[in-house]
């Protein structure tokens, strides 16, 4: 068990202070439980010669002390442990969340959300009442056992050897279930995530399932997985049904044995009436302690088997990060990445000029076949690249390589001429704006969504963006304007709109290098060329890279490659492409007619 608990070694060596003082409490707070007892057994033996007032009085006082010292320390045990506890779960969700955040896309490609969610909620719940309830349960059960043990001795030990005979029983019941009782909560988890996952994706997919009609389907596909987790749910409380009266049956045998075996010590004048008393007090007093023994062992087996589950992500780590010799040579910079705190824009600059450079690429996904091959390009700092090409080709994957949101070989994507893998993430990015192909808005106002990767943005700045992406004016439509809160993943705007507020969130950063994926995609010709306009003072002076599946979109930059299965089939400008009557020209002529169709209906 001890090897499934390394994984909290450095959280609980962070708050070994707290710990200590709680270990302190526990023992502070049992060592004058103890001393209830005695004071019973003092005060049985001496109304046997005469009750009196003073005496009532005296003792009932001294009780009342013992249990008001006693009710201090219990008071500091449990705030100090289990805030001990608490502080712990805030660093591990922090942590957990930090490492998740710096997580590579393929990550969660291979990891379904809801599985992570549960892990993050559940698991790291059940971790937490392992540090915080089952330890300060575990101690006092152990603390209290050793300290009554020599006082219960010296009233007899023939009454003390007898009345702990059973006590092995429970240890040999307690492993037993134990066991059965982590393997069972271990499957109960793993539904559990299965149950977070469905329902993750049927609210994500909510408008899908609702076209398709598929509601009662998935009704009852849930209620399956539901039905499954119900059941190994009273597997495990069938087993802890069984563990705890089994531990009271031995705790009532010991009590019986005290009883017959202490009374008899008793008659036989071995021990006084208050000795007796004293030691049945003890006996009871253990009753808490030997059946949360029970519920204890079920806290560990949850809590070790949601550590190991915990631990997974901990120990997941990001396919794509910077290398270690370049933490090395900009540890500013490598620091504030690793700080959820830093907001990247912010960060002291190597001066990325934007020059970007595809040296001999080859790229294919883990497990895949290859998606790009022998891909050379130089788009000079504050040029335009217009790529075109059927789609599947991978126009998508390509600009992906350049914020390194997927990874090329060493040495294949170059900027200003160095190594991509040169600059830190942190600083690669800030320089990128990127609109990618699927639009994502958080469920916040449409200034935050714009403001996302620039914080610090004024809202001159945030009003000049929209501007410039034409949302301004229909976003001031909106009752409260910029402050208008859109529904989960934008779904109260439209495709043009999200596109459009993901154009303007690009564009607010001021980046080196700005990549549009299809990002005109959803907006009709006339908003296009609205778009294309603004954006035009905004391309001069920095590297541009769009993808398009219009000419209209396309004519206007300096250079176009054209992307056949992964190569490039065609380079240059609209007039050379055209010239070549290869597949652009091809495709200019299909989009010409098209248009000159719609204008005639």
């Amino acid at each position: 068990m001890m090897d499934r608990l390394k994984p909290l070694n450095p959280y609980l060596r962070r708050y070994w202070k707290s710990l200590a003082w709680g270990g302190a409490a526990v023992i502070f707070y049992n060592v004058i439980k103890v001393l209830v007892p005695i004071v019973i057994g003092h005060a049985v033996d001496d109304m046997r010669h005469g009750v009196t007032e003073q005496k009532i009085l005296f003792h009932a006082l001294r009780l009342l002390l013992v249990a008001g010292c006693s009710a201090v320390f219990l008071y500091i045990t449990r705030q100090v442990i289990i805030g001990a506890s608490r502080e712990i779960e805030f660093d591990l969700r922090n942590d957990l969340f930090s490492n998740l955040e710096r997580q590579s896309p393929e990550f969660y490609h291979t990891h379904r959300t809801g599985d992570i969610m549960a892990r993050t909620t559940n698991d790291l719940n059940a971790v937490r009442q392992l540090l915080g309830p089952a330890i300060m349960y575990s101690a006092n059960t152990l603390v209290f056992t050793c300290a009554a043990l020599p006082f219960m001795y010296r009233i007899s030990p023939r009454l003390t050897f007898f009345a702990f005979v059973p006590m092995p029983a429970a240890s040999v019941l307690v492993q037993y279930f134990g066991n059965r009782i982590h393997r069972r909560f271990e499957r109960i988890q793993a539904m559990f995530s299965d149950i977070s996952a469905k329902a993750q994706e049927n609210f994500s997919g909510a408008r899908l399932i609702r076209a398709f009609a598929q509601e009662e389907a998935e009704i009852a596909s849930f209620e399956e997985a539901n039905k499954e987790y119900i059941r190994r749910s009273l597997h495990l409380v069938r087993l802890m049904a069984m563990l705890w009266p089994t531990l009271e049956f031995v705790l009532g045998l010991s009590l019986m044995i005290t009883l017959w075996v202490g009374g008899h010590e008793v008659v036989q004048h071995r021990i006084s009436l208050g000795e007796f008393a004293s030691f049945n007090v003890y006996m009871v007093q253990l009753i808490w302690p030997i059946i949360a023994v029970g519920w204890v062992v079920n806290l560990f087996q949850r809590g070790t088997a949601s550590v190991v589950r915990i631990d997974e992500l901990l120990k997941q780590k990001p396919s794509i990060a910077d290398d270690p010799a370049l933490l090395a040579r900009y540890p500013q910079r490598s620091a504030s990445y690793m700080d959820s705190k830093a907001n990247a824009s912010s960060l002291p600059t190597c001066g990325i000029q934007g020059s970007v450079e595809l040296r001999n690429l080859n790229f294919a996904y883990p497990g895949g076949p290859s998606v790009l091959h022998d891909i050379n390009l130089h788009i000079p700092a504050g040029t335009s690249l217009a790529i075109v090409g059927p789609t599947g080709s991978g126009k998508s994957t390509l600009v992906s390589l350049i914020p390194r949101l997927e990874d090329a070989a060493p040495g294949m994507v170059l900027i200003d001429g160095e190594p991509i893998r040169s600059f830190p993430l942190a600083e690669l990015r800030a320089s990128i704006g990127f609109v990618p192909q699927e639009t994502f808005l958080f469920s916040d106002t449409i200034r935050h969504n714009i403001s996302f990767g620039t914080p610090e943005a004024s809202d001159r700045q945030i009003e000049e963006a929209a501007l410039i992406a034409h949302i301004r004016t229909e976003i001031l439509e909106f009752p409260r304007g910029f402050d208008t809160m859109v529904g989960e993943r934008g779904v109260t705007l439209s495709g043009g709109q999200k596109q459009r507020t993901a154009i303007a969130r690009a564009v607010v950063r001021d980046p080196r290098v700005l990549i549009l994926d299809d990002a005109l995609a959803s907006v009709d010709t006339y908003t296009e060329e609205r778009i294309l306009s603004g954006l035009a003072n905004v391309m001069e002076g920095r590297t541009t890279i769009f993808i398009s599946h219009r000419i209209s979109t396309a004519r206007n930059a300096d250079r176009i490659a054209v992307l056949v299965n992964g190569r490039i089939a065609e380079l240059g400008t609209h007039d050379e492409l055209i010239a070549r009557n290869g597949y652009y020209t091809g495709l200019f002529e299909k989009q010409r007619l098209e248009e000159e169709i719609s204008v005639a209906n």
